[in-house]
């Protein structure tokens, strides 16, 4: 989010001073350098936590990630060997109606492959959901090789996206999720463009 904005972002010309600009210009650039810190920081504390996270400790903030969108966790895998797939959900609470919904998650800083997703694709039947969860992202050719699936469907969330589902998600999360990864919101006046 912050780093795509970033990069398109216009690039404002450099001041020699803020004594140059009136009073009403000092404040408004004072603003926007506070916001745009603030927003970058608060950030990278999350990504560091993140990728910090235990692997079953970030098994478990997924789970209840999908449990607070109102899906309904069957099984979540316990430490060992899991054959691929880390949450089993449904969307109904017997697990009679389709889809099935398949979820691997992987924390840490690597990006997922092609060839990973394809190991994790290989346990995703025709009439279920993919869901793969990577705190580090995936490489354009995962990318690619998920927008390209046909008989199966793959969704792929990346940390970015995985913190605007927690938030949008956060009022109903239980309090043992919202520990995995307590946010609080700040407000600021945010710079006019």
């Amino acid at each position: 989010m912050y780093r795509e904005w970033k990069a398109g972002a216009p690039t404002t010309p450099q001041i020699a001073s803020l004594e140059e600009l009136t009073p009403a210009e000092t404040a408004k650039a004072e603003a926007s350098i506070t916001y745009e810190k603030a927003d970058e920081q608060a950030w990278n504390e999350i990504e560091v936590h993140l990728r910090a996270m235990p692997p079953y400790d970030m098994q478990d903030l997924v789970a209840g990630l999908l449990k607070a969108l109102g899906y309904h966790i069957e099984w979540v895998s316990p430490p060992g060997k899991d054959g691929g797939i880390d949450i089993i959900a449904h969307t109904d609470p017997l697990g009679t109606q389709a889809p099935r919904i398949k979820v691997q998650v992987k924390g840490g800083s690597q990006r997922i492959d092609v060839q990973t997703l394809n190991s994790f694709l290989a346990v995703v039947d025709s009439g279920d959901v993919g869901l793969y969860v990577s705190v580090g992202g995936f490489t354009r050719d995962a990318e690619e090789a998920a927008r390209k699936q046909t008989s199966r469907k793959i969704t792929l969330i990346n940390a970015e996206r995985l913190v605007e589902l927690w938030i949008e998600a956060y009022g109903k999360l239980d309090q043992k999720s919202r520990q995995r990864l307590p946010l609080s919101p700040i407000y600021f006046l945010t710079p006019e463009d």
